[in-house]
């Protein structure tokens, strides 16, 4: 999600930085952006000027300090609330006065997230789909004290990006996740229960119901510790057994079977 973030932001003309643990990390980073910007030469929407001129505007940190002049930061981290809680306290001591900070996470609660921080009237969330450079989704999140003039920033930046902004308000899961997860997590209850394999699961939901992609494949490309995570802050945060992870998705993400990132998940990509 992080690469995809900076492939948009700077292909629209935006200096980045991108900030990642390691500069191994951020190489490999760097090679997928181009390797997505080299597809969209090829289908022909990106000449070859545009696409160095992209890759120009990135530059690279491996710490926060890197945030310091940035007009608006977007964190990507794990879908850990621990992790983004650290990450918003060091980025708001880092950040210049008036700098937004955006976080894209799929479930954590934009108002605990700014809590963290002394500026919880700019923090918000801008929730990218994946892939980001093709999907045309942000889910704009106001925690509650998020103010007018921050979201009517982030929504106005997102439409710069290409991107179509839709606003909800700050609850577990916001729209996206908690219609999308609940059906991930009953298919991979119809694998556990024997109802059907993985593969006709997914060719079911293809087939009937239009869907361009399976509810196994799609989670398999999400992750399914990210999945699991979801599900997790929707149990906790709703209450309602209906978002219980499916025990067989434990059990996945405990074997490391996390889906395209460890090459095998419900499918496999070995």
């Amino acid at each position: 999600m992080g690469n995809g973030i900076a492939h948009v932001l700077a292909q629209a003309g935006r200096a980045v930085v991108l900030v990642d643990l390691s500069q191994p990390l951020l190489d490999r980073a760097l090679e997928t952006i181009r390797a997505n910007l080299d597809r969209q030469v090829r289908k022909g929407r990106l000449t070859e000027t545009d696409r160095d001129d992209t890759l120009a505007r990135i530059a690279t940190g491996t710490t926060l300090d890197a945030v310091g002049g940035a007009e608006l930061i977007v964190e990507a981290a794990t879908e850990t609330p621990d992790v983004k809680f650290s990450l918003f306290e060091q980025l708001d001591a880092r950040a210049a006065d008036g700098a937004i900070l955006a976080t894209n996470t799929s479930s954590i609660s934009i108002t605990e997230i700014a809590a963290h921080t002394r500026r919880p009237d700019a923090v918000i969330g801008m929730h990218f789909m994946n892939p980001v450079p093709v999907m045309p989704l942000v889910e704009v999140i106001r925690g509650l004290e998020t103010s007018d003039a921050t979201t009517g920033a982030v929504v106005a930046e997102a439409e710069v990006l290409g991107k179509t902004p839709v606003e909800v308000n700050d609850y577990p899961g916001f729209v996206s996740n908690r219609v999308l997860m609940p059906m991930v997590n009953e298919a991979i209850y119809c694998v556990m229960e024997g109802v059907a394999e993985p593969e006709a699961v997914d060719a079911v939901m293809k087939l009937g119901m239009n869907h361009p992609m399976g509810p196994l494949a799609l989670a398999d490309l999400i992750g399914l510790d990210t999945c699991l995570h979801i599900l997790e802050v929707l149990h906790r945060g709703l209450g309602d057994d209906k978002y219980r992870p499916c025990p067989l998705l434990r059990k996945m993400v405990a074997a490391g079977r996390l889906g395209r990132k460890s090459g095998r998940g419900f499918h496999d990509y070995g």
